[in-house]
C-alpha cells in the first residue's frame, strides 16, 4: 500500500494551522515551513511549531485525518466516544492509533485500523487538540 506523506503545522505564536508543502531546517535548528500556496515562507522555531503527519485516512465525510485530530467514533447502534489520533512511534509502536479510548470499548489490536477495516464503526474529525481543546475536557 502506498501512502502519501503530508504534514500540517500548528503555530503557537499566531495560533494558526498551516498546510505544509515544504519543510527545511537551518544550521541553528530553526524550521522553515512553506504553506501550500507557495507564497508565504513562515519561520517556525521548534518551540513554537507542532508538525502533524497525515495518517493516510479520511473520515466519513472525506476529511483528511491528521495526528492530533480529535475523532468522534460512532458504533452501529449510535453509541459514541471521542479520542485523539496519535503517532505511537516514540513508544515502540510505529503506527497511528487512538489515545483516550474509554475502557468500555475494547479492541484486540490497533483501534484506528480496526475501525477502518471492519466498517462497523464510523469516525468523524470534530477538531484538533490545538484549536478545540475543550472537546477533550474531562477526558484527561
Amino acid at each position: 500500500m502506498k501512502r502519501e506523506i503530508r504534514f500540517r503545522a500548528w503555530d503557537d505564536l499566531h495560533n494558526k494551522m498551516y498546510p505544509v508543502s515544504d519543510i527545511e531546517w537551518d544550521a541553528d535548528g530553526r524550521m522553515w515551513v512553506t504553506t501550500d500556496d507557495g507564497k508565504n515562507g513562515i519561520e517556525l522555531i521548534d518551540e513554537e511549531a507542532h508538525l502533524m503527519q497525515y495518517a493516510g485516512l479520511e473520515d466519513k465525510n472525506g476529511r483528511e485525518i491528521y495526528e492530533n485530530d480529535i475523532l468522534k467514533v460512532i458504533s452501529e447502534d449510535g453509541e459514541s466516544y471521542v479520542a485523539t489520533v496519535k503517532w505511537f512511534g516514540d513508544e515502540g509502536y510505529p503506527a497511528f492509533d487512538l489515545a483516550g479510548i474509554p475502557a468500555a470499548w475494547c479492541y484486540e489490536s490497533n483501534a484506528l485500523a480496526t475501525i477502518f477495516e471492519s466498517g462497523v464503526e464510523t469516525c468523524e474529525v470534530i477538531g484538533n487538540i490545538f484549536e478545540n481543546p475543550e472537546l477533550l475536557e474531562g477526558k484527561q
